[in-house]
């Protein structure tokens, strides 16, 4: 198996883009990494996106993205793991070029959320769940995640304040990043009084509703030289694992047990531990989310989560910067492009291209990306060659 690269990254901003259309956000982002990478040609592309048949009533979306970005007849795929979607592209990517099968890989992720009110937004989003037991008794994913937030918070001593913490952090992160769907600073005083949605969880704990796309350019290692004038980023380690869908049926509706084996598996492949991950972007769809990832993927003991927000230990500057970008709280989470997004913010950091958020001397990055409630997840390791 070939050693994998990552030679070019593109993306568009993230919002309500009202004006640009689900193929429109992909092209723009997939054309931005074309160009970052300096190459004339793909030789085949995957396309990550949870859900364009109920936000958009486009499916087929594979050929479609080759014909509007030009690039027909390649071969194009779209892959579907719900939130994961992008991260799941990547992977099957990275394979392909790790195979021998392709040289020239496009990897995107792309999804346009608002173009339907917010009750299909949130039946969309629901068939992520398990729809014989979670989405017919009415429950949607805030409610899921306040039930896990409940079960931290009673068995460790999680505190409501901490939660509120990891959304201050990540929109202080997100309000130096262009990009960024909201890029406002905000208080624990005003997540706390911000309006419910599902106890303990307010509104300012939940990633917005996103319009947005995110591109990669990946070849073998021992070519990327040849291509663009920016340093190329090996990955280094992959690993992804799944879980139940129905949060019922674990063991501990506290812990994230996919998050953790899919990160044993690429700190194998890696060859790497915790303490030598210098930046990482996790999945932090909810603010209880970022806190039990953050255990799982061991950068806090568990039930200790909590504690290392609320000591700093996660911010700029910290012990393990996580979510520079903004993460999904504050950038946004545009689903099937979410999990390219990460990593595309994992490059520039290690480029030494993210500015006012860069991190300093980062070697080694991480991304994790999960769908649902946990059910799916994948872990990405990355360096700098």
């Amino acid at each position: 198996m070939r050693d994998v690269a990552i030679i070019g990254v593109g993306m568009t901003n993230c919002g309500e883009l009202w004006e640009q259309s689900l193929r429109d956000l992909f092209v723009e982002a997939a054309l931005g990494a074309i160009d970052d990478a300096g190459v004339d040609h793909i030789d085949s592309m995957y396309v990550g996106c949870m859900s364009s048949g109920l936000f958009v009533g486009q499916e087929h979306i594979g050929p479609l993205m080759a014909d509007y970005l030009g690039m027909g007849p390649v071969p194009a795929t779209r892959v579907e793991s719900a939130c994961a979607s992008g991260s799941v592209a990547l992977r099957t990517g990275m394979l392909e070029v790790a195979s021998g099968a392709n040289d020239i890989v496009l990897v995107g992720g792309v999804e346009k959320m608002t173009d339907v009110g917010g009750d299909e937004a949130t039946y969309a989003l629901a068939t992520a769940s398990d729809q014989e037991w979670e989405a017919f008794s009415g429950i949607t994913f805030p409610g899921l995640y306040a039930m896990m937030a409940v079960a931290h918070m009673h068995k460790y001593g999680t505190t409501r304040e901490q939660l509120a913490m990891v959304a201050v952090k990540n929109h202080d992160n997100g309000s130096k990043n262009a990009r960024a769907q909201f890029p406002m600073k905000i208080s624990v005083d005003m997540v706390l009084n911000s309006v419910a949605v599902a106890d303990p969880l307010r509104i300012l704990d939940c990633s917005p509703i996103t319009d947005g796309a995110a591109a990669l350019i990946i070849c073998p290692a021992d070519q990327a030289k040849k291509f663009g004038n920016k340093a190329p980023i090996k990955i280094i380690g992959s690993g992804h694992a799944t879980d139940t869908i129905a949060l019922h049926d674990r063991a501990d509706m506290a812990s994230l047990e996919a998050v953790a084996k899919s990160a044993a598996k690429a700190y194998e492949m890696a060859g790497k531990k915790p303490s030598d991950i210098d930046v990482c972007e996790v999945h932090d769809c909810f603010t209880i989310a970022e806190i039990i990832v953050s255990e799982a993927l061991g950068f806090a003991e568990k039930g200790k989560g909590g504690a290392a927000i609320e000591a700093g230990e996660t911010a700029l500057g910290g012990r393990i910067p996580i979510n520079t970008s903004g993460g999904l709280k504050s950038k946004g989470h545009p689903v099937g492009a979410s999990g390219i997004a990460q990593v595309v913010e994992i490059t520039e950091q290690l480029r030494g291209d993210s500015g006012d958020r860069q991190v300093k001397d980062p070697k080694v990055g991480m991304t994790q990306n999960m769908g649902g409630t946990g059910a799916s997840s994948l872990v990405h390791i990355m360096e700098v060659m």
